[in-house]
């Protein structure tokens, strides 16, 4: 009678603990960032935020310059 008493005084014990420190623990979702040549934008990427904006108008969040040759890609999350 007294194992079981202890047993589930633990269980309970624990689960309390449980429940006090899930609002702490933080629950970290990993996104995807796809990205696409920019079908809009014409010659070499110098500026970001040009080429953010025309990403924008193609329906993209976002817009970078990559590569050698400085192309203009758009971002967004998959």
């Amino acid at each position: 009678m007294k194992m079981k008493l202890s047993v589930r005084l633990f269980s309970t014990a624990l689960l309390l603990l449980l429940v006090l420190l899930a609002p702490g623990m933080e629950m970290v979702a990993e996104t995807r960032t796809c990205e696409s040549h920019s079908h809009k934008f014409k010659g070499t990427c110098i500026s970001k935020s040009n080429c953010a904006h025309v990403c924008k108008t193609e329906g993209f969040h976002d817009g970078r310059c990559k590569g050698f040759r400085r192309r203009c890609f758009c971002l967004k999350k998959c």
